[in-house]
């Protein structure tokens, strides 16, 4: 199973779920309260599905790793391409 249907059909579950619990599809008889909870679940899973994901940006760009030897080799590169255009007669 692919991760897409399996996200599909989590979703899927979740979304019959709330669909049985606000509009009471089969005479549950399930007092008014948790009708009144259910139905703005949804606006609150999306809200905290955003709120999660700006979190995990945040923290993936606050701990992203600098790669000195790398910045120091692309220097060196830009520098002999520089050399090697002057020796070719390019003006800078």
């Amino acid at each position: 199973m692919t991760k897409l249907l399996e996200w599909l059909f989590g979703v899927s579950l979740i979304g019959a779920v709330w669909a049985l619990v606000t509009f009471d599809l089969l005479d549950l008889s399930l007092p008014k309260t948790y009708r009144e909870v259910a139905w703005p679940m949804p606006l609150y899973l999306l809200v905290s599905f955003g709120c999660y994901s700006l979190a995990t940006v945040g923290y993936r760009v606050a701990t992203f790793n600098d790669c000195e030897d790398a910045a120091k080799e692309l220097q060196q590169q830009i520098q002999e391409a520089k050399a090697d255009l002057k020796k070719k007669g390019m003006k800078m």
